[in-house]
């Protein structure tokens, strides 16, 4: 597989873009289990889930297997993490958001990966109890 670089910078057309290196991202984006929490955060009606979210989606994951998946992902550039203010914060409520960085959105738009209508049509798809409606529609920080 040889990802599609748009960029003219040798060091961008080896994969290395402000420190996101292309292969590894692929590499760590395309585990099955991370794939799979890929598509969700895609899926997503607002980008980014909380890890509560996530654990719903994927009920045969643990909360401690999600965020070291989310973890891997964070250090190679693929999602970031989005923290609600302490001042903000809601007790009993996520404060953690998790969504795609830019540089991953790009790489998987040039190779036809994690399309964002189709996930969200199949996101959509599942039936959600009550509580993980009202974290959806929970406003996220910037």
């Amino acid at each position: 597989m040889n990802p599609r670089l748009a960029e003219t910078n040798p060091a961008d057309a080896r994969g290395e873009s402000n420190g996101f290196e292309t292969w590894t991202a692929l590499q760590k984006a395309t585990d099955q289990t991370r794939a799979n929490l890929i598509a969700d955060i895609v899926g997503h009606p607002q980008g980014a889930p909380s890890v509560r979210e996530l654990e719903y989606m994927n009920p045969a994951l643990g909360e401690d297997a999600i965020r070291r998946h989310l973890g891997v992902l964070q250090d190679v550039g693929v999602v970031a993490e989005l923290v609600v203010a302490p001042g903000n914060r809601v007790r009993g409520y996520p404060y953690k958001f998790y969504q795609l960085t830019s540089q991953a959105r790009a790489l998987f738009d040039r190779n036809d990966l994690f399309p964002v209508d189709a996930w969200q049509r199949q996101y959509a798809r599942v039936e959600k109890t009550g509580e993980i409606a009202e974290l959806e529609a929970m406003p996220r920080p910037e």
